[in-house]
């Protein structure tokens, strides 16, 4: 990254720090910083520029609590089709909403950390690294009371093919034992993580 891209995106992770403090409640915003701090850890990992790992995670949830109106209305504007589990509770749309957002408010054109933010939810097939990355932290900062730090080294020592059809198994898995909805699109990306694994591993 050149010095003056780094420069840039310093001074608008400022900017949505400082939006972010006013639009999340304080344990939502330590959220975000864990998960941003997870996420450049992963980059480094998995040779991801970490600046661009630390705004996706800052910026994530920054429409988190936003009410459902305002939600609908920017998740509306992105051209994607809003599903029914997404409109039977809008607030799945919080990763949109953001992305929407990050592009009209503060100008964030770097389509690696729309993307990502936009599918952290759910994720998707055709992820970037960058947003495998985010989706990763998301559910894995240190902060959620399932990790232990025994856990963590595990998962840092995986491939990132691994390690993201290790966190998606673990997010189904826990969505069906709570009796909620899967998205399809979540089950589409592991599906398509295990064809990707087995021709990574010659399976």
């Amino acid at each position: 990254m050149t010095s003056n891209t780094e420069t840039k995106v310093n001074h608008v992770s400022d900017k949505i720090r400082c939006y972010a403090l006013g639009a999340e409640k304080p344990s939502r915003y330590a959220h975000s910083i864990r998960v941003a701090e997870t996420a450049v850890i992963l980059c480094k990992l998995y040779n991801v520029d970490p600046e661009l790992g630390y705004l996706a995670g800052l910026a994530h949830d920054i429409c988190k609590e936003m009410d459902n109106d305002n939600l609908l209305s920017l998740a509306q504007t992105d051209g994607l089709e809003i599903t029914s589990l997404e409109e039977s509770k809008p607030s799945l749309l919080h990763g949109r909403g953001a992305a929407v957002l990050l592009e009209k408010q503060f100008d964030i054109t770097e389509k690696s950390v729309l993307e990502a933010v936009r599918y952290h939810t759910f994720g998707a097939p055709g992820m970037s690294k960058l947003a495998q990355i985010l989706y990763i932290a998301d559910k894995i900062e240190p902060g959620r009371n399932y990790i232990v730090q025994e856990k963590m080294d595990y998962y840092y020592s995986l491939s990132l093919t691994n390690l993201l059809i290790t966190v998606v198994s673990e997010n189904i898995s826990w969505l069906e034992n709570q009796g909620k909805k899967v998205a399809p699109i979540s089950r589409s990306l592991l599906q398509e993580l295990k064809k990707t694994f087995d021709k990574e591993n010659d399976v």
